[in-house]
């Protein structure tokens, strides 16, 4: 078995894994890169043959997991993409969107090559979506949904399944069986992106007994999370001081995959115990919005609580003082922008690098009365790094915008497992993986986490450096 670490590694974006074994070639994963240099990273990218690969596993539907899959089947490859059924329904909406937003940037910035040139001033030509919409909806085709816990077979040699990683909607821990008839096969575990245990919307992580290798993310593995009840209190506390006392609006950058439902959810549910009144919270995001009526489909993967408000408050049936309004078209978006207070507008992306959410910023970023909530992890070199970073200005659609607003980082409500959690959960192996590869964190934090799991649990466990490859 050989392993090469595409993306992922030392680093959180551009999940993808390239597995060969017992005559099968194949990929966990194929997202894109975000944050620094992320264009001619994912420019770079799937230099290893497309045509070749047999078959991909994906673990979920944020884009640094899946959001180079209708480039890798661009370029040649033809085979199918296994995943959960739910992240399935998840992809026809995220790799769209994707392939939208990538074209209308690029036709953007060649009707403005001197802004272009001074934002990329390394890059030689223009820049070209890296896939278009026509490729994107070529890709869907070749997708394949599986239920959790179904065990199903992409080759002769190699069997799978499906184990809820709860950290969004479909996510998955990708467990691999690997071996020729008559011989013991080997088992390969992808942890995928585990969820922090004991939140609301979706379930805790599958505990997974064996492993003989094992990926891990450690997204946070250095450090714990602020404590669930005390991020509430401080969510209800800045939406009170920012709404009630200042007469400003509330920004809030989210990824309209997971970390909207929740935010939806908990506004709610605050509302419904009388912490918070006469909110009126703008979804400024149709992927959002679609995200949200997939997530209604799928509702039996959620916790009960979570079902019930899916399937009956946001659909107008709440007579609770709170407002719900999911715009759909630009101009519809443009209008909130006119709103000066009282306003909770909730917009992708989470990282602030793109949608609509910069649009807000701009016109809200530079006045003291209002504030911006951070609820998602900030890839370096993202606009949302900056500002949790305490940028005092920043560029915003070519403009130099002067930061004046409240930045709130609102750590407890992470859709990652903190080290704590990462370790509850690899307690639960009956035994001790042969190998425990740690990705999916910045270099010092993976580093860090193989270090904690070397001294704490006694494995045998390393980060990987980014384009290696490991045999077992």
């Amino acid at each position: 078995m050989r392993v090469s670490f595409l993306g992922a590694a030392q680093e959180v974006t551009g999940s993808c894994f390239l597995v060969e074994a017992v005559g099968a070639r194949f990929l966990v994963d194929c997202g894109m890169f975000q944050g620094r240099d992320a264009y001619q990273k994912n420019v770079d990218a799937l230099d290893f043959a497309p045509e070749r690969i047999d078959f991909v596993l994906l673990s979920h539907a944020h884009i640094d997991h899946c959001g180079l899959l209708p480039r890798l089947c661009a370029r040649g490859f033809k085979g199918p993409i296994f995943t959960t059924s739910a992240t399935a329904d998840l992809l026809a909406i995220m790799l769209t969107d994707s392939a939208h937003i990538q074209e209308s940037e690029a036709n953007w910035l060649k009707r403005h090559p001197k802004l272009e040139r001074r934002l990329h001033p390394k890059r030689r030509a223009r820049a070209e979506p890296l896939y278009n919409l026509v490729q994107a909806l070529a890709s869907l085709q070749q997708v394949r949904g599986v239920g959790y816990r179904t065990e199903f077979h992409p080759h002769a040699n190699v069997r799978c399944v499906f184990q809820d990683a709860g950290h969004i909607l479909g996510s998955a821990i990708v467990e691999i069986w690997l071996g020729q008839p008559g011989t013991p096969p080997k088992k390969l575990v992808f942890s995928g992106d585990l969820g922090q245990p004991g939140r609301p919307v979706v379930n805790d992580p599958t505990p997974i007994a064996h492993a003989d290798v094992l990926l891990v993310e450690s997204t946070y593995g250095n450090r714990a999370h602020r404590g669930y009840a005390e991020t509430v209190d401080e969510l209800v506390g800045v939406l009170e001081d920012t709404i009630k006392r200042r007469k400003g609006n509330v920004i809030v950058p989210a990824f309209a995959l997971g970390r909207t439902q929740e935010l939806l959810f908990l506004l709610f549910d605050l509302t419904k115990q009388g912490r918070l009144a006469d909110l009126h919270v703008f979804v400024d995001s149709p992927l959002a919005t679609q995200a949200t009526a997939i997530t209604l489909q799928h509702a039996a993967s959620l916790d009960a609580e979570a079902r019930a408000l899916l399937q009956g408050q946001l659909q107008g049936e709440s007579k609770l003082p709170i407002h719900f309004a999911f715009t759909e078209s630009a101009d519809d978006s443009i209008k909130l922008n006119q709103i000066r207070s009282g306003a909770i507008i909730i917009a992708a992306s989470g990282m602030c690098d793109a949608g609509r959410v910069r649009h807000h910023l701009r016109h809200n970023l530079n006045r003291a009365e209002c504030a911006i909530l951070i609820a998602g992890f900030q890839a370096q070199g993202t606009l949302g790094r900056k500002l949790v970073d305490g940028a005092k200005q920043v560029d915003l659609l070519g403009e130099q915008v002067s930061v004046r607003a409240g930045i709130h980082t609102l750590g407890g409500l992470s859709a990652h497992a903190d080290q704590a959690a990462l370790l509850a959960w690899l307690r639960q192996f009956k035994n001790a993986p042969s190998q425990t590869l740690v990705v999916h964190g910045e270099r010092e934090t993976a580093q860090g986490f193989a270090d904690t799991v070397r001294k704490d649990l006694g494995w045998n466990a390393l980060a990987p450096a980014p384009g290696s490859a490991m045999s077992f």
